[in-house]
């Protein structure tokens, strides 16, 4: 109970970071019995497609081996000629056979972890060179299960091996009655395809230590909850981190902001620290709302967007400041300030239908707007 509340059991599952951490570190699930299934198996299944070639080149070298002429006992160089012709019948399918268990071999320890290169796994480690870690480990549960493996194993191949021979049993006695050389390729199929079943019975033993290491994996890289803070006040936890992403997502929104100042319909200014950019929909359902709000340089900078995009720039300090403080961007305008902006975007209105010839000079906007006590802001 006490570790449970003091957070030092490893109860948590491991983080990305500690994941990534491991595989720097070559700490990856692996799988030696998946390997070497997977080598063995293959080898077994090169046996039967290259067997036959391989029989043949072996049987020309014996051929050749003990038929040749007395005189080239005493040539040196006929000797020399007759093991390179010998054995070059042979390169190709050892060759073949050789390239792909050396293929195998690398994939089959990648299957289960994939292909990783560390450094520091190849690093000398003291602490495995002490009898006392030598010892722990000898005795540990990694050894007894690698004990229990070894006793599957055995079981697992004696019992194909008593199945086999008693399938293959008159198979084996008819082999003594047969002439040569057809005896000799029966018993060769025979034996290939024996090592086959037998190399395929160790899928059993495979399919019980893959989920076992993944599982061991995961309990190794398993974190106490302190850790977990720890690694969280490390990482997003830092104040220059924190720091460095608000200024991002402060960049990202101001560069979004001034991107939507083009669609307002109206920058109202103070006209020398704020700037308010307004929009109105009048075929939605919402009411005037801001898209974009700024102080000093900031409200220059919407000012000089606006004058690029030939958006309606209106001084009236009181309604900008009130605006600034009480309303965010994407926000509607409270409802004590509609009548101010209606003012603002009705006389817009009208004077761009007198630009276009549609009416007369609208009238001038009054000095103060309609702004509530509790809405007047000072500089």
């Amino acid at each position: 109970m006490a570790e449970n509340e003091n957070g030092t059991d490893r109860s948590e599952e491991a983080t990305p970071e500690r994941v990534r951490k491991s595989k720097e570190k070559g700490q990856v699930a692996r799988s030696k019995e998946l390997a070497t299934a997977s080598v063995l198996i293959s080898a077994a299944v090169a046996l039967l497609v290259f067997g036959d070639r391989l029989g043949y080149e072996l049987s020309v070298m014996m051929k050749r081996s003990f038929t040749f002429e007395r005189t080239a006992l005493f040539d040196p160089e006929q000797m020399w000629l007759h093991l390179s012709v010998s054995f070059t019948g042979l390169a190709v399918p050892m060759f073949t056979i050789l390239l792909m268990l050396f293929v195998v071999s690398i994939l089959g320890s990648s299957l289960l972890g994939g292909i990783l290169f560390s450094t520091k796994a190849m690093m000398p480690k003291w602490s495995r060179m002490s009898p006392a870690a030598g010892l722990k480990r000898m005795l540990g549960m990694q050894a007894w299960v690698e004990l229990l493996k070894s006793i599957l194993k055995v079981l697992v191949v004696v019992g194909m091996v008593w199945w086999i021979l008693g399938v293959t049993f008159e198979r084996i006695l008819h082999l003594s009655v047969m002439s040569l050389p057809g005896s000799v390729f029966e018993a060769l199929d025979m034996i290939g395809w024996m090592f086959t079943v037998l190399c395929c019975s160790l899928l059993v033993i495979v399919a019980v230590d893959v989920p076992y290491q993944i599982h061991k994996h995961s309990e190794e890289l398993k974190m106490t909850k302190q850790e977990v803070k720890d690694e969280y006040r490390n990482s997003e936890g830092k104040p220059e981190v924190k720091q460095r992403i608000r200024q991002l997502q402060y960049e990202a929104s101001q560069r979004k902001m001034m991107g939507d100042v083009p669609d307002a319909d109206v920058i109202v200014t103070n006209p020398t620290h704020y700037s308010v950019a307004l929009k109105y929909d009048q075929n939605g359902d919402r009411a005037p709302y801001v898209v974009a709000k700024g102080v000093d340089f900031m409200a220059l900078k919407i000012r000089e967007v606006g004058r690029e995009y030939e958006v309606p720039i209106m001084q009236s300090p009181p309604l900008c400041r009130a605006i600034y403080h009480t309303t965010e961007i994407n926000g509607e305008v409270p409802e004590e300030l509609f009548v101010a902006v209606a003012q603002i975007l009705a006389y817009l209105y009208q004077l761009e239908q007198f630009r276009k010839g549609r009416s007369g000079r609208p009238k001038a906007l009054p000095d103060e707007l309609p702004i509530p006590e509790a809405f007047q802001y000072k500089d």
